[in-house]
């Protein structure tokens, strides 16, 4: 019998697209989060941004910092629209996560925010490392002469 492709409802809601040129990651991890209803309504109309966000390890616990979710104007009880916002990850990658950036002084971004395969609210976050001016410009150059290299293929000249 034939092996059935996995079938994934996948819909990104919010993504920040700047973070792997301001930083370089490291490792990626798949973490929940606690929203209100009217949070998760705002979200499904795709009125959120985390481009300026961040997650921290606060006494114990791992929090996303300064994410945007649009206020849901049909709503009974609204939210705050930058309210610090709970993650829930188990407690072995919480200290490494605490690890990382304590010790090695890596720094936690959030990547994307989507709805998984079962509809519920994931946020994709990773152990970056801040990249220098030169850095960039060194990615910038390698992406440039990737894309010469693929119309120089192209045309054949």
């Amino acid at each position: 019998m034939a092996k059935q492709p996995e079938k994934t409802n996948y819909k990104v809601v919010a993504e920040n697209r700047r973070a792997r040129y301001d930083f370089a990651i490291d490792t990626d991890l798949e973490v929940g989060i606690i929203l209100t209803g009217s949070e998760v309504k705002s979200m499904r109309t795709g009125q959120s941004n985390i481009a300026e966000s961040y997650a921290a390890v606060e006494e114990g616990e791992l929090w996303l910092v300064n994410s945007y979710i649009a206020p849901y104007d049909r709503a009974m009880f609204g939210h705050e629209e930058r309210r610090r916002r709970k993650l829930l990850v188990s407690r072995k990658e919480l200290a490494r996560l605490w690890n990382s950036t304590k010790r090695e002084g890596m720094t936690l971004v959030p990547l994307v925010m989507y709805f998984n395969d079962r509809g519920l609210v994931k946020l994709k976050i990773a152990t970056a490392k801040g990249k220098k001016n030169h850095d960039k410009r060194a990615t910038e150059a390698k992406r440039d002469w990737g894309r010469q290299k693929q119309r120089l293929l192209r045309h054949g000249d």
